[in-house]
């Protein structure tokens, strides 16, 4: 899942007063806004990795959400791009140096090594790294101890964590570049609906959230499996499918009613932005609620929203703590102003402190 940086201009349908939709998010807020752990617990361990997805569990997470790109040979890892050179230590390996190239991923002219071309079994060699070192110091202590896991392993983890805790973890499995891989022969949905149908997690009361930032994929899956689904909408620009088919709408143009609409016949909810949520100035500092999480609920879709983070450079303007980039914010107003505006789900780097907000402002609503 990407990152949106900066404020965002919204089309005129998404901006509305927050008195104008208090009402309705009191009467359609969620009793318990799910936790999902981005990447694991990627605030604290590398992410896409078994050890990150654990203690993500540990620390509270209601869902485990891995990105999923495909082998050479067919099978799903989680890995948050193809592009593996900044998140394993592929680049020490000499056996694999020929394998670096430039492919053209999404219109855009990417440089590494790429996990379509590797099989499964070439890939269990690498070990994962810390993809932002320079953010997540801490972190690269960790280089070197995790695999690259299969979307298999990940299933297989939620369900022992699952009967150790106590409760069910959910897993929030995201389709990467969709029409990329299906241009060159390694179509995503079938083989994602594939591992659902094997583990039972195809029907509508499986602990799964399918998400793509391509309508089509979520499409497709529909077709394939009747799990519940997010369509993801970033800021600006446009899903990638959309502008091969010629479609000019934008992830902004999905989020007004005539998006929402178009969206409501086969998915269950957005996974938007932050700044879709609550928008900023141009200063960085949060403005009202838009009326997306108004709009979306009176349309029967929930609103999850990404990537809630520690560190002040990801932090509204209003909300850090000194002038250190790296260091930690006030997150917890953060969350809480999200929750506040009726946000069903957050993703969150720091599952740990997500949670901690989370109950901090059922608690302060008597629930």
């Amino acid at each position: 899942m990407g990152v949106a940086a900066g404020s965002a201009v919204l089309p005129a349908a998404l901006v509305s007063p927050a008195a104008a939709h208090a009402t309705d998010s009191d009467r359609h807020r969620p009793a318990r806004p799910l936790v999902i752990g981005h990447r694991g617990a990627s605030g604290h361990r590398p992410e896409h990795t078994l050890g990150s997805y654990t203690l993500a569990i540990e620390l509270g997470a209601d869902f485990i959400e891995p990105d999923l790109v495909p082998t050479k040979d067919g099978q799903l890892v989680a890995r948050h791009e193809n592009e593996i050179g900044g998140t394993t230590d592929v680049s020490t390996k000499p056996q694999f140096a020929s394998r670096k190239t430039t492919k053209t991923v999404d219109g855009v002219a990417v440089t590494g090594w790429f996990t379509e071309d590797f099989t499964l079994a070439e890939l269990k060699t690498l070990r994962a790294v810390e993809r932002l070192p320079a953010v997540r110091p801490h972190n690269t202590i960790y280089n070197g101890l995790y695999e690259i896991p299969t979307f298999q392993e990940v299933i297989d983890l939620a369900r022992e964590q699952s009967r150790r805790v106590g409760r069910t973890i959910g897993v929030y499995p995201e389709t990467k570049h969709p029409t990329y891989f299906r241009s060159i022969g390694l179509e995503l949905e079938p083989l994602l609906a594939r591992v659902l149908k094997r583990n039972g997690l195809a029907g509508r009361n499986a602990a799964v959230f399918l998400q793509s930032f391509e309508p089509t994929s979520i499409k497709k899956l529909r077709g394939l499996v009747d799990t519940p689904s997010v369509v993801l909408l970033d800021a600006a620009g446009q899903p990638f499918d959309f502008k091969t088919s010629g479609d000019p709408r934008t992830w902004a143009d999905l989020a007004t009613p005539a998006g929402l609409d178009y969206l409501k016949a086969f998915t269950d909810g957005v996974g938007a932005t932050k700044n879709l949520v609550i928008a900023r100035d141009a200063a960085g500092n949060l403005l009202q609620p838009t009326a997306l999480i108004h709009n979306a609920h009176a349309r029967g879709l929930k609103v999850h929203s990404w990537t809630f983070r520690n560190e002040n450079q990801f932090l509204p303007l209003n909300l850090r703590t000194g002038d250190d980039p790296n260091a930690w914010g006030n997150i917890l107003e953060e969350v809480r102003t999200f929750l506040a505006a009726g946000l069903d789900g957050l993703f969150a780097d720091y599952a740990d402190t997500a949670v901690l907000a989370r109950d901090l402002f059922l608690q302060s609503q008597g629930r």
